[in-house]
């Protein structure tokens, strides 16, 4: 698995939305593409400018391990629990562990558990400094 590119990823997916601003409150897709040009523009190779276009595409059947995590740490963010980016994600961890699905969804499920339960503040925190379009 790549570590490094899934931290960038999570730290990098959302860039886009400095290109549209109004989808930072509101809901939109234009910063996916957007993010991933701007990303290569200032020239991050592919494999990590992804990030930004295929953290929303986590069905699609082309996805990696790294862009499901990367999708997961999206939702967690907000304490949004999606099980079937879930399942997909176990599924993937059990294939690349060689555990057995049921070990990767109790570590999953406990992790995503701990870390959405300060999603309150840190969406507090984020709405405390609004974006004016």
């Amino acid at each position: 698995m790549d570590r490094d590119g899934v931290l960038f990823g999570a730290a990098t997916h959302d860039v886009g939305k400095t290109l549209h601003p109004e989808e930072l409150a509101g809901p939109g897709s234009a910063h996916e593409e957007a993010g991933r040009h701007l990303l290569l523009r200032r020239g991050f190779p592919p494999a990590l400018a992804r990030f930004a276009a295929t953290h929303a595409c986590w069905d699609d059947p082309a996805v990696t391990v790294e862009d499901l995590l990367v999708s997961t740490a999206d939702k967690v963010w907000k304490d949004k629990r999606v099980p079937g980016l879930e399942d997909r994600l176990v599924k993937a961890l059990a294939a690349a562990t060689r555990r057995e699905p049921w070990e990767e969804y109790l570590a999953l499920d406990d992790l995503l558990a701990r870390l959405g339960a300060d999603a309150g503040h840190r969406l507090a925190f984020q709405s405390a400094f609004p974006v004016h379009t």
